[in-house]
């Protein structure tokens, strides 16, 4: 019988000495989630956001961090039940950003396109409410595929 891993291992690179972990920290805080769309995913983006924020040092935005994330998810889910969306949380350029993709399907008149973003934009009032009390900002846009979707996003500072 021959082994066809036979040679395989002179071909992978040496094993460079061991690193030491990088801690959490502002700086290195980048992660996406994707989430099945139920109506709990709300209260899983919350808790996430919280903890994360928690092991990155970023406890002062924690709060109002947790309840972006949740009201993105929460609003996504009343315009688009059931479908998975993704989730990102990110600090970059001294800010921290998160951002929601959905599925929402595209609308085939630009007037009703228009209009089911007011009604999402005035959904979204407790996230507005909160991002502005900390200095941020907040928006939606249609995201850019074929099959329509919508990115909504929160931005907060320090």
């Amino acid at each position: 019988m021959s082994n066809p891993m036979k040679g395989a291992l002179r071909c992978l690179p040496a094993v460079p000495p061991a690193a030491e972990p990088v801690p959490p920290a502002a700086e290195n805080l980048s992660y996406s989630m994707l989430l099945p769309g139920g109506a709990y995913c709300a209260g899983l983006a919350r808790r996430a956001v919280r903890d994360l924020l928690t092991r990155h040092d970023l406890t002062g935005l924690r709060e109002t961090a947790a309840l972006a994330a949740s009201e993105l998810v929460a609003t996504a889910y009343r315009f688009t039940p059931d479908r998975e969306m993704a989730l990102r949380v990110r600090w970059q350029y001294d800010a921290l950003r998160i951002v929601l993709y959905d599925q929402h399907p595209a609308h085939s008149r630009p007037e009703a396109a228009e209009a089911c973003r007011d009604r999402r934009s005035r959904s979204m009032w407790l996230l507005a409410a909160a991002v502005d009390e900390q200095g941020g900002d907040w928006g939606l846009a249609p995201a850019l595929t074929p099959e329509g979707g919508t990115k909504s996003w929160a931005l907060l500072h320090r």
